[in-house]
């Protein structure tokens, strides 16, 4: 018996881990599908590179998608201690004021979570009134020292962008470089910056390799979760909460696979309805993301980490391309007439990226990437049987909204506007993959073939909709979500610094803390 249950040890199961056991006379339990997160790969940041498809990946793909040529999609999610924050590509922003604000959810504007960001921090530039030191994450400069990805930065300064030096201060337009969640040039995964300084914690159980198959009630109240362990079935007690930290996929898989979810749907996979809640698994948001490929005479690339000084760099100094995390730099613009706040984000990889990284670089190049920050369109995660071992279905539904295409072309068109400045130009040097012209049409086809979601799922248990403000799922008892399934729209910007703002806003809701308020930080 134990007193939380969370399941899922990704970017939000381990602040709530860590936080919740620092309470000596609360026993918490923390379960995670996959192994610990021991690959030397998952800790020097380019190795991430080398993860995909191996038993830290739960190797999903979506539905085809009838707006991208009827394509399935790859979505990467971390199976691993840290999940996806031990496979991602490090970069921390928080988004947008107006994001959070726009959610219209009592406690989760931006003055409820501002605190929270600055108290899981740990800034190498110092404590600002924007940033703090002292957090258990990790936020650093980058180390690779690549030369293509700074060139983007003024290519779009010559562009008509602003220079920006710090996405996560008082304006989040303009182009730069990314901050990391890297200490010394060594991935900060969520594992490593809240994990492992609380595992030894007698009072916290951390149990890999524990797949977890439905919640377990007692009328409406959850009291613990069934699960097997290497093939051994096993229940686990809760005596005060069931927390779902499965990720925006898993979490409404499992209430659905409880029988929490569309009566429709799980009556047609045959699972027994407990509470008919149509919104579990509807309200899918991703940033849907296109691409172009440019060759380069200059060798300038991350091929350079094949090279035999590249290693010895990093294992001296964890500088030069094995400290990258690929996409460096990038940018927050508007494209759209009259918008509020930034709509497009670009993300810039100094190499050449083949077949959307199935092939090998076959000289030295550039991988830009735009993404549609505020999608009006939405998906869905359903169950593709009641076998807990089968992987979700999920549809993303790209471009099903009419007004999410112009702007993804209207990206495109400034990616290429962007690519051309004389900053770019010797590393832009010959199209590798790129729209076929620069009308409408060849952009928009461009858009069909080369989509991809950016790995940011959210919305699928959200706030207002499934959970209540402080995270309960409406209906029942004893049962939580904390993840980025609980974001009713996908913020401007990566995920993985606001999944770790929640959980720290759920970890003092749960606890029965007072919420931080950013006097207590002293911000005025």
């Amino acid at each position: 018996m134990y007193d939380y249950v969370i399941v899922g040890a990704g970017s939000a199961g381990c602040v709530l881990a860590a936080r919740l056991s620092e309470d000596p006379d609360v026993k918490v339990l923390l379960l995670e599908a996959g192994p610990p997160d021991a690959k030397e790969n998952i800790h020097v940041p380019l190795g991430y590179l080398q993860l995909a498809r191996t038993d830290v990946d739960w190797d999903y793909c979506t539905a085809p998608e009838a707006n991208c040529n009827g394509r399935r999609l790859p979505i990467p999610r971390g199976k691993v201690l840290g999940g996806s924050s031990s496979v991602n590509a490090m970069i921390y922003i928080r988004g947008n004021r107006a994001d959070y604000d726009g959610w219209g959810a009592a406690g989760w504007g931006w003055d409820d979570l501002f605190p929270y960001f600055l108290k899981a921090e740990d800034n190498e530039r110092g404590a600002s009134s924007w940033h703090r030191v002292g957090g258990p994450l990790p936020v650093s400069d980058q180390r690779s020292g690549n030369v293509i990805t700074p060139a983007f930065v003024e290519a779009a300064v010559a562009a008509g962008l602003s220079r920006n030096e710090d996405f996560n201060a008082e304006h989040q337009d303009g182009a730069g470089m990314y901050q990391l969640t890297q200490r010394g040039g060594m991935r900060a995964s969520a594992a490593v910056a809240y994990l492992h300084p609380a595992i030894d914690r007698p009072n916290l159980t951390v149990m890999p390799f524990m797949q977890v198959s439905r919640i377990l009630f007692e009328g409406t109240r959850a009291v613990g979760v069934e699960a097997s362990q290497l093939g051994r079935p096993q229940e686990l007690r809760a005596e005060r909460e069931v927390i779902l930290s499965a990720g925006a996929y898993n979490s409404p898989q499992l209430l659905m696979l409880s029988g929490v979810g569309p009566a429709e749907h799980l009556a047609m996979r045959e699972v027994e309805l407990l509470l008919d809640q149509p919104a579990v698994g509807a309200n899918l948001s991703d940033h849907a993301a296109s691409f172009a490929v440019w060759t380069t005479p200059e060798p300038e690339s991350l091929l350079a980490a094949l090279e035999p000084a590249a290693l010895a760099e990093f294992t001296a100094t964890q500088t030069g391309p094995f400290a990258s995390n690929l996409a460096e730099s990038g940018a927050f613009a508007r494209v759209e007439a009259g918008a509020e706040a930034p709509d497009t984000q670009f993300h810039v990889a100094p190499v050449q990226i083949v077949e959307e990284g199935m092939g090998d670089p076959q000289a030295h190049g550039v991988w830009v990437s735009p993404c549609l920050l505020t999608p009006a369109s939405r998906g869905s995660v359903r169950l593709a049987s009641n076998d807990p071992s089968a992987k979700p279905v999920v549809r993303n539904a790209f471009f099903t909204a009419e007004e999410d295409m112009p702007r993804m072309t209207a990206a495109v068109a400034l990616m290429e506007e962007i690519c051309a400045q004389p900053a770019m130009a010797p590393y832009c040097a010959e199209p590798f993959t790129g729209p076929a012209g620069e009308s409408e049409d060849a952009r928009r086809a461009h858009v069909a073939a080369t989509t991809f979601p950016i790995y940011h799922p959210v919305g699928t248990c959200a706030i207002g909709s499934v959970l209540d403000a402080d995270l309960r799922v409406e209906g029942l008892e004893g049962i939580r979500v904390v993840d980025a399934s609980v974001m009713p729209v996908v913020p401007r910007g990566n995920t993985n610094a606001p999944v770790i703002a929640i959980a720290e806003r759920a970890a003092d809701l749960i606890r029965g803390a007072v919420p931080l308020a950013s006097a207590e930080l002293g911000l005025a």
